[in-house]
Order: structure tokens, then C-alpha cells, then sequence
């Protein structure tokens, strides 16, 4: 007997500014595939999920509070914080024009269609790292997902958005007992001592097993004040 194979089916193709975008459906997923490298599918969500609720329970209960999503992707996160009913203002940073037309119009509105008709959900088309530095805005919560964690960047650029400079750039954006979830494909023990020198406090790491390899990761910190 022979066994048969889904082939992945290319939905959408683009050259962005960071380089190639692709969508591709493959058996029952959509997939998103950056530069030849795989980012993410819609297989499971959970990991994404608790980026956000982490980040909501290592708050300290004030309410509605602000927050901002760094990367669209298949939008599990979006979606899960615009179905919680305590978050405020809900602002998604997405670099790729593409990523953002997938859930306007394409494939991906079935999972984001509601929380973007949401009223308090804003999408911001920019690269995170130059948000991070020039924004005036301020947030409760900060839920980063752009790359597949600190040490396993998407492109070189972000890579400063991990280091002391970039992480004094997030804090500024948080407000006092604020608190930053970054999402991780493995734990770092080096990224929870740059969170600490870098002036954070409370700072964990959250794990959740996955079905094969090293666990997926959410690492937490709060801004004192």
C-alpha cells in the first residue's frame, strides 16, 4: 500500500520589504512562510493564547487595560484578546502588508473576522522595532510574536528589539506594574538575565509542552513602578 501525502498549495506570493511572503494551505492548515523559513500555522494556538492571558494574569487587576500585539501572524493572539471582554484598547503592529490583506480578505478572516470588526482593535501596518521607538503611546501589556524567539530572528533587524537598548525602548512603552510577554520556540535562561538587567522585575518563563522537541515558551516581566 502506498502512503499518501498532502502537498502544500501555495494560496498567495509576495515580495515585501523584508523579503518574500508566502500563504499556503497544506491539508486542513494555512501556513505562513517568511524567506524560505516556516513562522506559523493554524495547527494548534495555544502557545499564542497564553501569550496573552500571561500576560493579563501578571497584571495587577486594573481595568480595561491597554494592549499591544506585536505581529499579526495567523492571529491567535488578536483573536483570543478581542474574545476577553477586560481587555481596553487592542492595537496589532503587523510590518507585512500582506499578513494584513490574508485577514482583511483573504484566507485568514475566518479566524479574525470578529476581532477586527471589534471597536477596540487597531491595526498598525509598521515595522515593530521603529513603533517601539518612535510611539508616544503608552500600554499595559505588550504580547511580542514577530520572530521565533529572542535568540531565532525572522530578520537581523530585529534582533534589537531583544537587547538592553531595545528592551529600555519596551519598557518606555509600558506603564507602571506593565508587564511584557514575549513569545519564544524554546526557553532562554539568557534572555530571562537581559530582562533582569535591564531593569525588569518579576521576570518568568512559562512553558507549554508541544508534541515533539523543546517546549514552546512565554517569557514575562513587569515593569516596576
Amino acid at each position: 500500500m502506498t502512503a499518501t501525502y498532502d502537498i502544500p498549495v501555495v494560496l498567495d506570493r509576495r515580495e515585501g520589504p523584508y523579503g518574500e511572503v508566502v500563504l499556503r494551505r497544506h491539508g486542513g492548515l494555512l501556513q505562513i512562510i517568511a524567506n524560505g523559513c516556516f513562522l506559523m500555522d493554524t495547527s494548534d494556538g495555544r502557545s499564542e493564547r497564553l501569550l496573552v492571558d500571561a500576560a493579563y494574569g501578571a497584571l495587577d487587576g486594573r481595568p480595561e487595560p491597554d494592549v499591544l500585539i506585536g505581529g499579526l501572524g495567523v492571529g491567535f493572539s488578536l483573536a483570543h484578546a478581542a474574545a476577553d471582554p477586560r481587555w481596553g484598547r487592542i492595537t496589532v503592529v503587523e510590518r507585512e502588508r500582506a499578513v494584513i490583506d490574508w485577514h482583511l480578505d483573504g484566507p485568514l478572516a475566518e479566524l479574525s473576522a470578529a476581532a477586527l470588526a471589534d471597536p477596540r482593535t487597531r491595526i498598525v501596518e509598521g515595522d515593530l522595532v521603529a513603533y517601539v521607538n518612535e510611539t508616544s503611546a503608552t500600554y499595559d501589556a505588550l504580547c511580542l510574536d514577530i520572530d521565533n524567539g529572542p535568540g531565532w530572528t525572522v530578520t537581523e533587524d530585529n534582533d534589537s528589539l531583544y537587547s538592553p537598548a531595545g528592551l529600555a525602548g519596551c519598557a518606555r512603552l509600558l506603564r507602571a506594574g506593565g508587564v511584557l510577554a514575549v513569545w519564544s520556540a524554546r526557553p532562554s535562561p539568557e534572555f530571562e538575565g537581559t530582562l533582569r538587567n535591564a531593569g525588569f522585575q518579576q521576570v518568568r518563563t512559562e512553558e507549554i509542552p508541544v508534541a515533539r522537541g523543546v517546549p514552546d515558551a512565554v517569557h514575562l516581566a513587569v515593569r516596576p513602578g
